[in-house]
C-alpha cells in the first residue's frame, strides 16, 4: 500500500469542519489534556479526523479537534511545532482554546467531549463532565464518566491507539498524518528504547507499520525531534520563562520557578537586557522572587541558576541562603543589574522538584 502524499484530505476536513460548526446542532470536540504535549495535540487532531471520516452518512455531528492551550503557547512546544510543520500541517488550520467556547456550546446543548491522552478533565473544565462521551487514553483509569465509551490501554503513547484505529482505515490515512503519529510515538517511547520502559508490543507494532508506510528513517526522525525539543532559538526571554513555568505562594512571598533550556551565557547574548526582561515578567506575574533553573546538555549536562528579586533586603537573605546551601553555587560573571544574580550549580541533583520544598522551608522561616 502507498499512502497519498501530504495532508490534502486532512486540510479539507479541518476547513470544512470549521465552517460546519457555525451552524451545527451537535459538536463533538476531541481534545487532549491541558499540558498539551505533542501526544495530546497530535492525537486530538488525527483522532477527530478519523472519527469524522468514519462517521455514518446520517450522522449530523461535526467533529472538531481542539488544542487545549492558547494559540500563542503553541510555539513554546518546539518539538510539536516542528513535527506539525514537518508533516505539512499548518498552525492556521487548527483550533485552540480561545477559538471554541466550550461553556457556550454546553449551555446550548450542543457539546460532546472526547478526551484523548487523559481521562480526567482539568479542574477548570470539570463542570463539563456530563458532556464526556468517549475517552481514548494510556494513563491510569480514574474511573470517572461512567456513561462514556472508554479505550484506556497502558501503551507508551496515546498516538499508538489513534494509529491503530487509522490503520484499520488505511484509505483515509495520508503520509503527513502517518508521520505525525509516528514521530509522536517515537518521542513518547524514547525511540522504543527498552531501558526507558515505556514501549509496549503495541507501540512497536504500530511503529513498524508506520515506518513501512512512510519510509521514514526512525533514528533520524527521533533525533530531530529530540533536537527540536531543546531548540529555543526562536523564543524571547518571556517565552523562555513561560515555556516550563510554575509558581507557588511560599511563606508570604509569590515565587516563580522557570526551567530554561539555555545556558546563562547564551541567554545574555540573546537578551542583553536580561534583568529588565526578568523584572517585566516578575511584575506581570506579581512575583516577589523569580528563579530560572537553566539546564542544558552540550557539551555535557549542566545546571545554572538565575535569581531575580527587586527587594534588596529579601534578596540578600535569599542569596545568602542559596550560597550556603548544598546546591554548590558559584557566581557567573555577566552584565546584569543588582536585582539579578547568576550562578553555576555544581549539585546536578537539584531539579525544580527538589528545590521547591527547600525554598518553601526558607520562606516559611522568614
Amino acid at each position: 500500500m502507498t499512502l497519498s502524499p501530504g495532508v490534502k484530505d486532512l486540510k479539507n476536513y479541518l476547513e470544512q469542519a470549521k465552517t460546519a460548526m457555525l451552524t451545527a446542532e451537535k459538536i463533538q470536540v476531541v481534545m487532549g489534556n491541558e499540558a498539551a504535549d505533542l501526544d495530546s495535540m497530535g492525537s486530538a487532531v488525527i483522532y477527530a479526523y478519523y472519527k469524522a471520516m468514519s462517521a455514518p452518512a446520517d450522522d449530523t455531528r461535526v467533529y472538531i479537534p481542539m488544542i487545549n492551550i492558547p494559540r500563542d503557547d503553541f510555539k513554546l512546544r518546539t518539538e510539536a511545532a516542528f513535527l506539525f510543520s514537518h508533516a505539512g500541517i499548518e498552525t492556521d488550520w487548527l483550533l485552540f482554546a480561545e477559538d471554541i467556547d466550550l461553556g457556550v456550546l454546553n449551555q446550548a446543548g450542543k457539546l460532546e467531549l472526547v478526551l484523548v491522552d487523559h481521562n480526567k478533565l482539568a479542574s477548570n473544565q470539570g463542570h463539563l463532565e456530563q458532556t464526556v462521551v468517549e475517552i481514548l487514553d494510556h494513563h491510569k483509569d480514574e474511573q470517572l464518566y461512567a456513561g462514556a465509551s472508554k479505550t484506556i490501554t497502558p501503551v507508551g503513547s496515546a498516538a499508538t491507539l489513534v494509529a491503530e484505529a487509522l490503520l484499520q482505515r488505511p484509505e483515509v490515512l495520508e503520509e503527513g498524518s502517518a508521520v505525525l503519529l509516528l514521530g509522536t510515538i517515537l518521542l513518547d517511547t524514547v525511540n522504543l528504547d527498552p531501558e526507558a520502559q515505556r514501549a509496549t508490543d503495541q507501540d512497536r507494532n504500530v511503529v513498524d507499520a508506520l515506518l513501512n508506510l512512510t519510509g521514514a528513517n526512525r533514528k533520524q526522525l527521533f533525533d530531530k525531534l529530540q533536537e527540536e525539543k531543546f531548540n529555543v532559538s526562536s523564543l524571547d526571554s518571556a517565552d523562555l520563562l513561560r515555556k516550563d513555568y510554575k509558581e507557588w505562594k511560599l511563606g508570604d512571598q509569590n515565587v516563580g520557578f522557570a526551567s530554561v533550556l539555555l545556558s546563562v551565557k547564551d541567554w545574555l547574548q540573546k537578551d542583553a537586557q536580561l534583568s529588565s526582561s526578568l523584572a517585566t515578567y516578575a511584575s506581570a506575574c506579581n512575583l516577589d522572587v523569580l528563579i530560572a533553573m537553566n539546564a542544558y546538555t552540550q557539551p555535557q549536562f549542566t545546571r545554572e541558576l538565575v535569581v531575580y528579586c527587586a527587594d534588596e533586603a529579601l534578596r540578600k537573605k535569599l542569596l545568602a541562603f542559596l550560597e550556603g546551601s548544598d546546591l554548590g553555587l558559584s557566581k557567573i560573571d555577566g552584565s546584569v543589574e543588582a536585582n539579578t544574580a547568576l550562578y553555576a550549580q555544581a549539585n546536578l541533583g537539584y531539579s525544580r522538584k527538589k528545590l521547591q520544598p527547600v525554598m518553601s522551608d526558607f520562606f516559611d522561616s522568614l
